[in-house]
């Protein structure tokens, strides 16, 4: 893990925070990379498969759930919440409630944080679990 970045969004609406995600999950794979959406919540899963289908009209995003035949070549952005691709992400968008899995084999951890109170905790708890590895995180206030 080289880089750690945190996104705090201001208000507390997790569709929002979703769709924000959805426009840097965009971005990224307009950059070509490889993209693991990491949540413990298959609900949360659920809802980023559909808003990447129909947030932006002028966009596709080819992406599915993680499973075993699962290919980058095919799906450059994978949804899981157990199992991790292999070869490793290029990024990590978290947005579970916990620090990701294979942190010394992806170069980029994106966090997205609104003003949910309990989502607001878990990251200034995973914030300090980052510190505590080594990575300084870099905090993108969009409030």
């Amino acid at each position: 893990m080289e880089r750690v970045d945190f996104y705090v969004l201001a208000g507390s609406d997790a569709r929002e925070r979703l769709k924000f995600a959805c426009r840097i999950i965009d971005k990224a794979f307009n950059a070509e990379l490889r993209i693991l959406v990491w949540s413990e919540d298959a609900a949360t899963l659920a809802s980023i498969d559909d808003l990447l289908w129909t947030f932006a009209q002028d966009s596709f995003v080819p992406h599915e759930q993680l499973t075993p035949e699962s290919n980058w070549d095919d799906s450059p952005v994978l949804l899981s919440g157990s199992a991790l691709p292999s070869p490793p992400a290029d990024v990590i968008i978290n947005l579970g409630s916990t620090l990701p899995p294979a942190l010394d084999q992806t170069p980029r951890i994106i966090e997205i944080i609104d003003g949910d109170e309990a989502r607001r905790q878990a990251g200034r708890t995973r914030f300090k679990q980052y510190r505590d590895k080594g990575v300084e995180p870099t905090t993108h206030n969009l409030a």
